[in-house]
């Protein structure tokens, strides 16, 4: 089976069993109730087709200007084009983000977000807790597909509607309104929350598609077949980035395919704590008192007050990372070299990347309150180093592993 019959499967494998909710009388577009497979593979179809129009579609924005995709763009694996640490969005397009937006790419297998998740690299032991893990977003509070495509459709600083029923005039609206019509049931737009679920569930289909979303088509899956080499540089780049006392970088970006054979995901979809350094370049944070604390809020607010989780952000897939204009949660740093070599020095030099306070001393750790230092990973390569020690890395060393990473852009990509 091709990698799209595979992502149809899966997605209709997901639909085959639905049953109508308790307060539904009998099913409908919306709630189908239970279907045959060819059905359910029919309906998947129809509503990938009906979420890729949607995706582009900058109608469903208050400004009319703003599609899922102006953010997403596909010709860089579906995360930004643009080197700005975040976009702007609203109804006037005038309202700033507070946060560096991710690539869709690779989400299709983030496991639900738990606090404590129990796993060990052999998958023999499972005593080992490897705290919070999974879930969409920076910081882990969508888990599915079309759970996250809700959150832009009404944030007021991206596409900006101000209510579900906003949201449903506008499809209504729409060139596919009678494609919509037809999945979800004539009189969708009557019922507004439903027309808003129907249309969420469509985005989340979309993003189940694999030549679009996962295609694994990067010239390092071509050497993981044995059908592509990896250069002199990119192979010291390699052992660098799994290496326990160097890079280390596989610790939480798994390199290796996992015992199923599924080619690797370069995420352990863990959150942790890494202490990038404020970026004055968020309007947000012209407010000495304003802190994106990830897990602990503000977006996120079922963990607000638990002070173990401030400062933990979502490790990304470094899939396609090399497209990338702006790194980490805040897109303080606007190179890949940038973001590996602050890995390599972050606690040996650390006056290279915090700004000094009026009276000379470095300000570490400047966006993170102290309470909260405790949480820092101080994993290799940090590994307990001090100002004055040597780097964990070498420029060369770090040269390699950005060489590395470039093998990790999918053939769709590389004409950009």
């Amino acid at each position: 089976m091709g990698r799209k019959g595979h992502a149809i499967a899966l997605v209709a494998a997901s639909i085959v069993g639905l049953t109508a909710p308790a307060n539904t009388a009998e099913p409908s577009g919306v709630h189908p109730g239970p279907m045959s497979r060819q059905e359910a593979y029919a309906r998947a179809e129809a509503l990938t087709a009906l979420g890729r129009q949607m995706f582009f579609d900058p109608s469903l924005s208050a400004s009319g200007r703003q599609a899922c995709s102006s953010c997403h763009d596909p010709n860089h694996a579906f995360g930004p084009a643009s080197a700005s640490p975040v976009e702007m969005g609203g109804a006037k397009l005038d309202q700033p983000g507070v946060r560096a937006v991710p690539s869709l790419r690779y989400l299709q297998a983030t496991p639900a977000f738990t606090e404590h998740f129990h796993d060990s690299e052999d998958e023999g032991d499972e005593s080992v807790d490897n705290g919070p893990t999974g879930g969409l977003t920076w910081d882990g509070r969508a888990d599915h597909g079309k759970d996250q495509a809700r959150i832009p459709l009404l944030s007021p600083f991206e596409m900006g509607n101000k209510d579900e029923a906003q949201v449903a005039a506008r499809l209504r609206k729409a060139p596919y309104a009678m494609a919509f019509e037809a999945a979800f049931g004539a009189d969708v737009f009557d019922h507004p929350r439903d027309a808003f679920d129907a249309a969420v569930e469509a985005l989340g289909t979309f993003e189940q598609s694999s030549a679009d979303f996962y295609p694994y088509s990067s010239r390092y899956d071509a050497f993981l077949a044995g059908k592509a080499q990896l250069s002199a540089q990119e192979l010291r780049g390699r052992m660098l980035f799994e290496d326990e006392a160097k890079g280390n970088c596989a610790s939480c970006h798994l390199s290796e395919p996992a015992n199923d054979g599924e080619p690797p995901q370069f995420t352990d979809y863990g959150l942790i704590a890494i202490a990038v350094p404020r970026n004055p370049a968020l309007p947000a944070n012209a407010d000495p008192d304003y802190f994106d604390l990830g897990l602990c809020g503000p977006l996120r607010t079922d963990f607000k007050g638990r002070a173990e989780f401030c400062g933990l952000f979502k490790t990304p897939t470094l899939r396609n990372v090399a497209l990338r204009k702006s790194f980490f949660h805040n897109g303080y740093f606007h190179t890949l070299r940038e973001a590996v070599a602050f890995y390599a020095s972050r606690d040996s030099d650390p006056a290279r990347w915090y700004p000094k306070r009026a009276d000379g001393t470095v300000d570490k750790f400047d966006d993170l309150p102290k309470a909260y230092w405790p949480n820092l990973n101080t994993d290799p390569p940090f590994n307990g180093r001090k100002p004055g020690d040597k780097p964990a890395l070498t420029d060369a060393e770090i040269d390699d592993i950005v060489a590395f990473l470039g093998a990790l852009t999918d053939a769709d990509q590389t004409g950009h």
